[in-house]
């Protein structure tokens, strides 16, 4: 099939590359325009941008997918399909109407189950065992599309948001390309998703990233999890907002009032509301990420402190 591929991030790009190597015939690519990004605020092209550039495609970067000009150079690229992965802009009925088969997203849960844009996060957040990827057909409704196939992988006690996408951005890779193939020779239709297991996965903002350490440790832990490697959860020393890194559950060490530091000579134990945890990393405002012991020596940490004191 003659396809154009729509996606933004880095996690997209294994599914571009997986895509490029397979089969069909890769006519063209959808992204978010130039945005500005680093210290300097540059104007940078966006990851799978740069990767289309690699693959001397053509790049169409609309502003939004409403704007005329792009829906004729879409329709002149003439796709079958046009897969998607993480495109990051909602697609109006003319644009989803263009090619026969239609867009084809993968989506980072085992839908119906972490409908919308951080369904990697709230599966941690909500201490599930396994989540998944899944593809489906794309209609206005919020990824409520049938869906043609998926793939399961499990939640491992340690995994971070950015450690469980990358895990299902290669593996539901290979899915999309399959699903492409069963598209295309007919073995494959889609089904409408079920009625029953639909919940939601809504942004997580900067605020929902705070730590609340009156929470029980176990529910500590995903929260830091769910949020590493953005937003970032963070609390505050000093009245200074800090990052910190993924903790771990410390049954070895006595329990702590909530968010009372307690500093050996390698660690840092911080209380909840149950066990304490064990920090990994700090990151203050305007400085490195490090050890939560070596920042703990540097701020001179006394006996009682708390997080979210001051």
């Amino acid at each position: 099939m003659r396809v154009v591929f729509a996606g933004t991030p880095e996690v997209a790009l294994p599914s571009l590359d997986a895509i490029a190597a397979s089969g069909h015939e890769l006519v063209g690519v959808v992204t978010r325009p130039d945005a500005p990004a680093g210290r300097g605020r540059s104007m940078q092209r966006s990851p799978v941008g740069r990767r289309a550039d690699e693959l001397g495609l053509p790049v169409l970067t609309p502003v939004h997918p409403r704007d005329p000009d792009f829906q004729d150079a879409l329709r002149a690229l003439a796709p079958d399909c046009c897969p998607v992965v993480a495109y990051g802009a909602l697609l109006p009925a003319d644009v989803l109407a263009i090619p026969p088969h239609g867009w084809v997203n993968l989506h980072f849960s085992a839908l119906p189950a972490w409908r919308g844009a951080a369904p990697v996060q709230h599966s941690i957040w909500a201490g599930d065992e396994v989540t998944g990827a899944t593809t489906f057909r794309l209609v206005e409704a919020l990824d409520a599309g049938p869906t043609y196939g998926v793939m399961t992988e499990r939640i491992r006690d340690d995994d971070t948001a950015g450690d469980l996408l990358e895990r299902l951005a290669e593996g539901g890779a290979g899915l999309l390309v399959a699903t492409l193939d069963g598209i295309e020779d007919g073995s494959l239709e889609a089904r409408p998703q079920q009625l029953e297991g639909v919940s939601f996965a809504p942004k997580i903002t900067t605020d929902d990233a705070r730590v609340d350490w009156t929470r029980p440790a176990a529910v500590v832990d995903r929260q830091v999890r769910a949020c590493t490697p953005f937003p970032g959860a963070w609390t505050t020393w000093g009245g200074e907002r800090v990052k910190v890194g993924p903790l771990r559950v410390d049954l070895d060490v006595p329990a702590l009032p909530p968010g009372e530091l307690s500093v050996g000579k390698n660690t840092v134990h911080v209380g909840t509301a149950t066990d304490a945890v064990r920090l990994g990393e700090v990151k203050a405002f305007g400085k490195k990420q490090m050890a939560a012991a070596d920042w703990a020596r540097g701020v001179r940490v006394d006996a009682g402190a708390r997080f979210g004191d001051g």
